[in-house]
């Protein structure tokens, strides 16, 4: 008999980020790709960003139309460019108006978030995707629960001492996820 795979309701997500984040470790990152084929991937590593008085966050600078999706429910997709050629991609977390998302930095066998978008065939026309509905990207509940341990968020300099040294960094530390 196969393995039956849950997929995560919105109250999973509209909990606050610092809780979403590390439970995201070990989660199924699903993908069902343009000619159909079906990839799961586990999530290993994950930031959270929380709202207004995270400073590395991008929603500390107030509503705007590129962080508009980060004010709205958890459950939906946040994706962004950096350095003109890689997207990031964001899980939004917490309730309506309070701004939170974690940032997938990485899955099995991919490490780093530009490499996981390009594998993943994530861009643009993912922003605001409804992971609780949305039939090409969803998370699935695994049963394993996995070893993780914290560390400072990366790139986040610009933040100030404080928000770049906090542990808001999630990383699978051992192999007894599968």
């Amino acid at each position: 008999m196969g393995t039956v795979h849950k997929r995560l309701t919105r109250d999973f997500y509209s909990r606050d980020v610092l809780e979403v984040t590390p439970d995201l470790l070990g989660k199924w990152l699903v993908r069902r790709f343009d000619d159909g084929t079906v990839r799961r991937y586990i999530i290993s590593e994950a930031e959270a960003y929380r709202g207004g008085e995270d400073k590395a966050c991008h929603a500390s600078r107030g509503y705007t139309e590129r962080t508009r999706v980060m004010f709205g429910e958890g459950g939906h997709v946040y994706v962004y460019l950096i350095y003109g050629m890689y997207w990031m991609f964001n899980i939004v977390t917490g309730p309506k108006g309070l701004p939170q998302a974690s940032l997938v930095r990485a899955v099995l066998n991919i490490d780093g978030p530009g490499k996981l978008t390009r594998e993943l065939c994530i861009d643009r026309s993912f922003y605001g995707e409804n992971l609780v509905t949305s039939k090409r990207l969803w998370l699935e509940d695994n049963p394993v629960k996995p070893s993780i341990r914290s560390a400072p968020r990366i790139g986040v300099d610009y933040a100030g001492e404080y928000w770049k040294n906090i542990h808001w960094r999630y990383i699978i530390e051992s192999n007894d996820h599968q």
